[in-house]
């Protein structure tokens, strides 16, 4: 009896932990199958766009920015593909251990249970059964002794049912071992089918790189504007931010000389009656010369409560556009020689598409640079700036809510690429927008 409980035991320790196991693995495998549904669409549009632009006999450069974004799509997706099989072989093998296991388990049953039923075989005379009965010394012996016969036949349904059990168990996990080996078969054949996709690609770009050379310095060219216009909007940003800072302090300053005004006056108003002169409550902290700007940003009390929920929403904010992919990260990079700092990312999406806050704020600017719009918000030291806007729909000094529009994103006519640009600054130090934002 207390093996067949150990037993037992054991056997629900196996299968809880192997649910547990599976619910993991379930959440993990939907996660990432999410995502390459969303790689595929993308990688659709991808080639629709690709597709009307190759019908040009000209070599323009918008088709190899589009090969680009397929390559990095494409590796993306390879990587996700690679993910997927790593869990299938976690599961796999988790599977196949529960087999081995349960198989051990249904062998030693069996085992036990022909022992039980070779002794029962050999004792089934119910004469047998009462010569045991009667031949107890007294009464409570003999009363044991038919609740042990009848204990025994209950133990023997029992260990039966478990047989039962454990088969069926033994079969559910060969079944889903068999479903997990083709489903890792059939994502090795996708993944094989993508990484020809991919050398196809890479083939096709190193042709369009090949004939673009020809027309290097028109590239350059495009590559400088491009380039001029980026300086443009971060001299902007950086000149919002500074001034918002320069507010913050003359603000703050303001109200600490209004502030020792009033405390002056309680004193001089204490002595004319000769009280001790009242304590102020809840002193704000003083801004000085030498506070950082931080401290100046966050001064009041609805300014650091912003702050706070901001950054307690990292990893979490809506992205500026409900569809998108990223184009260009952050960071350095270089196109046709010419070095670009990027201060935010670029993010590909559909023509005429709504750009929206991604934070409860307040405008601090609204500017037209070369053509298109920028629209700087702030979020206590926080600052998001959304650029390349065909038009804004909110004006300086508005409050905003999260997910509210700001403006339409422009197309390039040079290239037809439409893109939005989005930066994200702690006080006047850039960060890369891309932690910040959910995962897509």
């Amino acid at each position: 009896m207390k093996f067949f409980r150990l037993l037992l035991l054991f056997v629900l320790t196996v299968i809880v932990t192997s649910c547990l196991a599976q619910d993991i693995f379930a959440q993990s495998s939907a996660e990432l199958k999410r995502r390459k549904e969303k790689l595929n669409d993308e990688l659709e549009e991808l080639n629709r766009e690709y597709n009307k632009v190759r019908k040009d006999k000209s070599v323009s450069l918008k088709q190899l920015n589009i090969l680009k974004a397929q390559i990095n799509l494409r590796e993306d997706k390879i990587n996700t593909i690679n993910k997927e099989v790593r869990n299938l072989d976690s599961q796999i093998s988790e599977n196949t251990n529960t087999v081995h296991t349960l198989q051990g388990q249904l062998d030693q049953l069996k085992k036990d249970y022909a022992g039980m039923v070779l002794f029962a075989y050999h004792n089934k005379s119910a004469y047998n059964k009462l010569m045991f009965v009667f031949a107890a010394n007294d009464f409570n012996q003999a009363y044991k002794r038919l609740k042990y016969l009848q204990q025994f036949g209950n133990y023997r349904q029992r260990q039966a049912e478990s047989i039962q059990g454990t088969q069926k168990d033994l079969g559910v996990k060969i079944n889903q071992l068999d479903r997990s080996k083709k489903e890792k078969r059939t994502l090795l054949e996708d993944q094989e089918k993508e990484k020809k996709n991919l050398d196809r690609q890479r083939s096709d770009q190193a042709v369009v790189v090949s004939k673009l050379s020809k027309q290097q310095g028109y590239l350059q060219q495009q590559q400088r504007t491009k380039s001029k216009q980026i300086s443009s909007i971060n001299r902007q940003i950086a000149v919002t931010v500074k001034r918002e800072i320069a507010a913050a302090r003359r603000k703050a300053e303001e109200e600490a000389r209004e502030r020792a005004a009033a405390e002056r006056a309680r004193v001089a108003a204490a002595e004319k009656d000769n009280k001790p002169a009242p304590v102020a409550a809840n002193k704000p902290k003083e801004i000085t010369k030498n506070s950082s700007n931080s401290d100046v940003l966050n001064a009041t009390p609805e300014a650091a409560r912003l702050s706070n929920d901001f950054l307690g929403n990292r990893g979490s904010l809506p992205w500026p556009v409900t569809s998108g992919s990223i184009s260009q990260g952050f960071g350095i990079y270089y196109i046709e020689g010419i070095r670009t700092e990027n201060t935010g990312i670029d993010i590909r999406t559909s023509s005429g598409a709504t750009v929206r806050a991604v934070f409860n704020g307040e405008v601090s600017n609204v500017v037209n640079v070369s053509g298109t719009y920028l629209v700087v918000i702030r979020h206590g030291e926080y600052f998001t700036a959304y650029s390349n806007l065909r038009s804004a729909s909110v004006s300086r000094g508005q409050k905003v809510t999260t997910k509210q529009a700001v403006g339409v994103v422009a197309t390039d006519g040079a290239t037809g690429e439409t893109e939005v640009h989005f930066d994200l600054y702690k006080g006047q130090t850039p960060v890369n927008p891309k932690i910040w934002l959910a995962p897509d």
